[in-house]
């Protein structure tokens, strides 16, 4: 049975939907994996906010609410915003790890929505030009490698805690053109090593 929500370290992961903006050839469930950390993430429809409420007490014991699971997040915009004010009204910290898509995909800017109700952002960069990320990537979205830079270099206008990853051990990944990027923007980068997820 999958996995709605799942426990890394003292944070709660919320698996809110299995579709994704991307194709990353270094995804797990490109792979053959449907886990993580030993949990059963494949879903085979997208969750409500009120199937996920539930699950998330006791919301004082965990140290943040992860929107993180086994597709893209925002791609289920209204139940992740409903359940992430859910959590801040009973006092907890929320976390978006997001592909930086949101935007392209949703075509407005829904950085104005998430900073009510999300303390901080995980934007995957993963490469310093076009080429490398669609190779790596994969999007299924033209314009997607502008698209996720130009979400970048919003993103702090609305969200205090930004910080951006990108992978060590892919081919042809310059890590620190994707640092300077981050200095650029004035945003946090986050240096992740291939295979290490959470």
């Amino acid at each position: 049975m999958s996995q709605l929500v799942y426990d890394i370290r003292n944070s709660r992961y919320i698996n809110l939907t299995g579709r994704c903006t991307l194709r990353c050839q270094f995804c797990p469930k490109h792979n053959g994996s449907t886990e993580v950390h030993q949990y059963q993430l494949k879903l085979d429809h997208q969750p409500s906010a009120e199937a996920i409420i539930p699950l998330l007490a006791p919301i004082d014991q965990f140290d943040e609410f992860v929107f993180c699971g086994y597709g893209e997040p925002t791609l289920n915009l209204a139940p992740l915003l409903t359940i992430a004010r859910h959590i801040k009204q009973a006092g907890g910290k929320t976390r978006l790890n997001t592909d930086g898509l949101g935007n392209l995909f949703h075509r407005r800017n829904i950085l104005p929505e998430l900073a009510e109700c999300i303390d901080s952002l995980s934007v995957s960069l993963n490469a310093q030009d076009q080429t490398t990320y669609e190779r790596h990537c994969r999007p299924k979205l033209k314009g997607s490698y502008d698209a996720v830079r130009e979400f970048i270099r919003l993103a702090p206008n609305y969200i205090e805690s930004v910080s951006v990853s990108a992978i060590d051990g892919l081919e042809g990944v310059d890590i620190d053109a994707c640092r300077r990027i981050c200095d650029d923007a004035g945003v946090q980068f986050k240096h992740r090593r291939l295979d290490v997820v959470g």
